[in-house]
């Protein structure tokens, strides 16, 4: 599974510590440089899943680096947490006009940090904090939409995928047609209860030897269960 990577743009040796710190914790991959220059280059050889930038930096401004970004079709989609002593309204506009996602000043909790940069992470880069579902030998991985059984891709439609996917997150929970209509396919999608049933039965059919994880519970609706 891949493993979340941060970039800590911040000159102040105990931040860096306290941030590294909190964000290890969460099974992260923390790197830290001090100037904005370092920044650039550690960002030109990897990409990072997540940019954690200081405003005040030894050589320029985060902001500056920031525009850089921002102005860069290769790295103007990374997502940007600015860090700073600076609380004036009129700062925090001008960091998220530049193109900040989010904003913290300074001193801040590391767990408001961590919370922050999972909220964003979901909110941008959802894949990363998916990790695959597991039910027996069936493996369904969210960020590269696959399903494997015993480790042989299985070749499966995106509805049977959509409900597949929804079944592992609830397993041993038992769903009726309509519940999962609305679960799985919205409200708004224009099909039939016993449409369900058809998607059920295609799902079985990729599933081949595990399709008996998909039970049938009479009179009632179908559940996924390993038991």
């Amino acid at each position: 599974m891949h493993n979340t990577s941060v970039l800590v743009v911040e000159d102040e040796p105990a931040i860096v510590e306290l941030v590294s710190y909190s964000l290890r914790e969460a099974g992260w991959s923390i790197q830290s440089v001090g100037t904005t220059a370092a920044a650039w280059d550690s960002i030109r050889h990897g990409k990072p899943d997540l940019l954690l930038l200081d405003w005040m930096l030894p050589d320029q401004s985060g902001l500056r680096l920031l525009a850089r970004l921002r102005a860069d079709r290769d790295f103007q989609d990374i997502p940007v947490i600015m860090l700073t002593a600076k609380s004036m309204e009129e700062d925090k506009l001008a960091g998220l006009n530049t193109g900040a996602d989010d904003y913290v000043t300074k001193p801040f909790s590391p767990r408001e940090l961590l919370a922050r940069s999972r909220a964003l992470l979901r909110r941008k880069s959802p894949h990363l904090t998916e990790a695959p579902l597991r039910a027996g030998t069936v493996v369904l991985d969210p960020t590269s939409c696959t399903v494997t059984i015993e480790g042989q891709g299985v070749d499966i439609g995106n509805a049977e995928y959509k409900l597949l996917k929804f079944m592992l997150a609830h397993r041993e929970r038992v769903f009726s047609r309509a519940q999962l209509l609305d679960k799985v396919w919205g409200d708004h999608a224009v099909i039939e209860e016993r449409t369900v049933d058809v998607h059920v039965l295609r799902l079985r059919k990729a599933l081949r030897g595990a399709e008996g994880l998909i039970r049938t519970v009479r009179s009632v609706g179908y559940m996924l269960s390993e038991k």
